[in-house]
């Protein structure tokens, strides 16, 4: 019974850290595309002047 329950608690683990890797990329991934646009900004607004 006990490994039963170890084995419950380390998928439950196991898949809850799955999902915050998976948000904490999607975060890093929206930075990186902030970061891009702004630099795109930047380049045009050095071109036009």
């Amino acid at each position: 019974m006990k490994k039963i329950l170890a084995a419950s608690l380390m998928m439950a683990f196991v898949l809850t850290g799955c999902n915050t890797v998976k948000g904490m990329g999607k975060d890093v991934s929206k930075a990186g595309n902030a970061v891009t646009n702004t630099a795109e900004k930047t380049s045009d607004e050095i071109r036009q002047n």
